[in-house]
Parts: C-alpha cells; sequence; structure tokens
C-alpha cells in the first residue's frame, strides 16, 4: 500500500509538472531570427523570451525559433509551402511533449516593403487575411495550442537595405495594427481563449528608440531595423509578460 501510495505521488507530481511545462513555436522574420546579433543562438529573441518565463514562472519551457529574414505573411501561408513546413516540424515536435503549445506570431515588417521582398507591398486588408489563414489552420492543426499575435515593431524611415522600407512602408505597417485588432475581436467572439494579443504598448516603447537598435548603413543613410544585444532583451520581455498572462 506504502510503495502503491508513493507511485500515485510520484505520477501526480509527474502531471502536474507536466502540465506547468510550456511550448512556443516563434514565428517570425530577421526580428525573430535575430539578426545582426552576435551570437543568434543565445541572444535571439525567442531564447531571452523562453528564458525570462523560466526564471519568472519556475516552468520548464522549450522554444524553437521559425523566424525567418526577410519572411512575409505570404511567405508563411500554408499553400505557399515556403516556410509552413519549419513551422510544423517545430509543432509536431513541441506538441509530443508535455505542458501547453503556443505560437507566437510576429509578421507585417517585410509586408509593408515597398519593394524587395515576396508579396510585398501587402495592403491591409491582404495582411489582415494572410494573417487569419495562418492562425486558423494552427488552430485547426493544434486544437489545444493557443496562438499571441505580436504587433509588428517600429524601424526608422530611412530603412532601406536590399529591400525598400523608407517611410511610406512604416505607414503602411501602422495600419496593421488595427487589422489585429479587428482580427482579435472576432476570434474572442468565434474561439474564444485560442487567440491572444502580445502588448500593444511593444510598439511605442521601441519607437524612435534606436538605442536599442543595431545602427545600419543602407541606401539611405544609417537606419534602425534589427534590435541590438539590449533591444532583443526587451522586446523578449513584453513576449514573455504577453505569453505568461495566458498560462
Amino acid at each position: 500500500m506504502k510503495q502503491l501510495l508513493l507511485s500515485l505521488l510520484c505520477l501526480l507530481a509527474m502531471t502536474v509538472r507536466a502540465a506547468d511545462d510550456v511550448n512556443v513555436v516563434f514565428i517570425g522574420n530577421s526580428i525573430t531570427f535575430g539578426a545582426c546579433l552576435p551570437d543568434r543562438a543565445t541572444q535571439a529573441p525567442p531564447v531571452h523570451t523562453g528564458k525570462a518565463i523560466a526564471q519568472q514562472t519556475g516552468r520548464h519551457v522549450e522554444v524553437r525559433n521559425c523566424g525567418i529574414s526577410g519572411a512575409t505573411t505570404v511567405d508563411f501561408l500554408p499553400v505557399a509551402e515556403h516556410y509552413w513546413p519549419y513551422v510544423v516540424k517545430a509543432a509536431d515536435e513541441l506538441s509530443q511533449m508535455k505542458g501547453q503549445l503556443i505560437f507566437t506570431v510576429m509578421l507585417g515588417t517585410n509586408d509593408s516593403a515597398q519593394d524587395g521582398c515576396f508579396g510585398a507591398p501587402v495592403v491591409k486588408e491582404q495582411y489582415y487575411t494572410n494573417l487569419k489563414v495562418i492562425i486558423d489552420e494552427l488552430l485547426a492543426r493544434y486544437p489545444k495550442s493557443k496562438v499571441v499575435v505580436q504587433y509588428p515593431l517600429w524601424y526608422s524611415e530611412s530603412t532601406y537595405n536590399a529591400t525598400r522600407y523608407m517611410r511610406a512602408g512604416l505607414l503602411r505597417l501602422q495600419s496593421y495594427h488595427p487589422m489585429i485588432d479587428r482580427l482579435l475581436d472576432e476570434y474572442a467572439k468565434q474561439k474564444p481563449q485560442r487567440v491572444f494579443p502580445g502588448l500593444k504598448e511593444t510598439y511605442s516603447y521601441f519607437e524612435g528608440r534606436t538605442d536599442l537598435f543595431t545602427t545600419e548603413q543602407g541606401n539611405a543613410g544609417p537606419f534602425y531595423l534589427h534590435p541590438n544585444p539590449q533591444g532583443a532583451i526587451e522586446l523578449a520581455n513584453f513576449w514573455a509578460a504577453s505569453i505568461m498572462r495566458i498560462l
């Protein structure tokens, strides 16, 4: 009887621990990927996000970084099959593990570009549709998962590398935020407790904070697009907070 009780207690402890585990797939572009960071393997925002959640909650956290430089919502459409297989591979792996599966999505930077990226420029209505297609497929394929939609980050109006963003691109990116709000409102009614907002204050926090970005030289002079090591930590803190409030 004593041995049975010990076995049951061990099983309960394992169950509680498993329920506390968090498994996160990050979908994004070069910002998520960790471009311009000295060591993206240790400094990319998803890495810091996982560490922050683990440190603040005591939970075991597994992360998979599916950020790809230059990616747009068009690239991640399931029918396009450009980058979608990477997401499925990562999610299939994490879905076999105990704990809550969460997707965090931050796309829009490259959608807003005037040229140079696949599908860009993406008008706000198409951005809404693309994002919805991606999220709908995630919810259907992984019925116990949750999705956090992060608002795309500020960049300087001088941003022009191999891709031309500039002021027109930034204005287009800003037009995506209301589309995210609209999408979240619809999911709240149709699929409650499945899709959640990132912290909207993230954009205003980074806006004009060139000290949090790598200074890059482009066709229109210096520009600010990719967070530097400190910026990556700051961004990760926002992402971690948005994830922890839905656990």
